[in-house]
């Protein structure tokens, strides 16, 4: 707590002793909104904890699909990962994967897992987070190959205020209190979390399990009407956007629903990889750069081997005229951005049946 009250106070002594300029008081200004948001960020987390280890937390539980979960957490620590560089790869089963939890809890505990690996990791890192199942349990684990831990501090990693035994520097600026956080919610969840590393400079593991939901409860909300969405059969899917977020996060939404995802930016790559792979479903954006959807759309669908290839158009255009040209162009099926991901999803479940 003192390491951004310290700038705070200097601050406020240099504007009480001196007669700054307006750029200046701007410059402190700033340096005194940044720590003040820290300390509150410190704050809330010391509050959090506490309220936690009280038992003064009340879960909300639902049937969750850990797809949805996953994509809320890599959403809040996107913008970290890409300014480390890092490497980042999502591993999800083919079938949605469902637990009775606290959906805001549990993408809590995810991305603070997701946070530290991407602290902890030198820039340009490679950090994996991978879900899987096993009969009774949802195991979630997030790795990296970052500073790693000594084994002697293995066992204490998830108790209060252990940060500093990691990193003696402290320039990571936390209060080592996140995986204590992380500890006491999952066990609210009756799951648990194990760490795992092989000494300094060889990454970390962070591995949690969650109790299995089997049966999925016929309720309505937008988990269970997710499940209904699962289609027949897995498809291959090529989506191609300039905009690599919106790409990543509609990859993202088709690969929890149990597909096959590639992804591509540009028409020449996307043009390049269906030459030599088939797809069962393109979704092209229409304002990409170099060539726009319609002539993509047109190239691809002029391919012998995805003559049956169904292309959907993903656009912000979404006049009358817009959906005449995508059909002329050989789409099938138009979504205005931002898309319904339930009318998506369904269309698409509804394509994987069989002729």
């Amino acid at each position: 707590m003192r390491n951004p009250l310290a700038p705070i106070c200097t601050a406020a002594k240099v504007l009480s002793i001196g007669n700054p300029d307006q750029a200046r008081i701007r410059q402190i200004s700033g340096v005194i909104a940044r720590q003040a948001a820290h300390m509150t960020s410190l704050i809330e987390d010391l509050l959090d904890v506490s309220r936690v280890t009280r038992g003064l937390v009340t879960l909300d539980r639902q049937a969750l699909d850990v797809g949805s979960i996953v994509i809320d957490a890599v959403e809040q620590v996107r913008a970290l990962l890409e300014a480390r560089h890092h490497q980042f790869v999502v591993q999800m089963p083919a079938e949605a994967s469902w637990v009775c939890a606290d959906k805001e809890r549990l993408v809590q505990v995810l991305s603070n897992l997701l946070n530290n690996a991407a602290r902890y990791t030198p820039d340009g890192g490679r950090i994996t987070l991978a879900v899987a199942s096993t009969d009774s349990d949802i195991v979630l684990s997030v790795s990296d190959n970052g500073i790693g831990m000594l084994p002697a501090l293995i066992p204490r990693v998830f108790d209060l205020f252990s940060q500093a035994e990691r990193t003696a520097d402290r320039v990571q600026g936390g209060l080592g209190i996140g995986l204590a956080l992380v500890r006491s919610l999952v066990g609210l969840h009756g799951g648990s979390v194990t760490a795992h590393s092989d000494g300094p400079d060889t990454g970390s593991q962070f591995v949690v399990r969650l109790p299995r939901l089997h049966q999925v409860p016929a309720v309505n909300g937008v988990d269970v009407a997710f499940a209904a969405q699962m289609p027949a059969r897995a498809l291959r899917i090529l989506v191609v956007d300039d905009n690599i977020d919106a790409a990543d996060m509609l990859a993202m939404l088709l690969v929890t629903a149990g597909h096959q995802v590639v992804v591509e930016h540009f028409s020449q790559a996307a043009l390049a990889r269906a030459s030599v792979t088939s797809f069962d479903l393109c979704l092209l954006d229409i304002g990409l750069p170099e060539i726009d959807g319609y002539a993509l759309a047109r190239r691809l669908g002029a391919m012998p081997h995805l003559a049956e290839t169904v292309l959907i158009a993903i656009t912000g255009y979404g006049q009358p005229q817009d959906r005449v040209s995508a059909v002329s162009a050989g789409f099938r099926h138009h979504f205005s951005k931002p898309v319904d991901s339930a009318e998506l999803l369904a269309l698409i479940a509804r394509i994987s049946l069989p002729q």
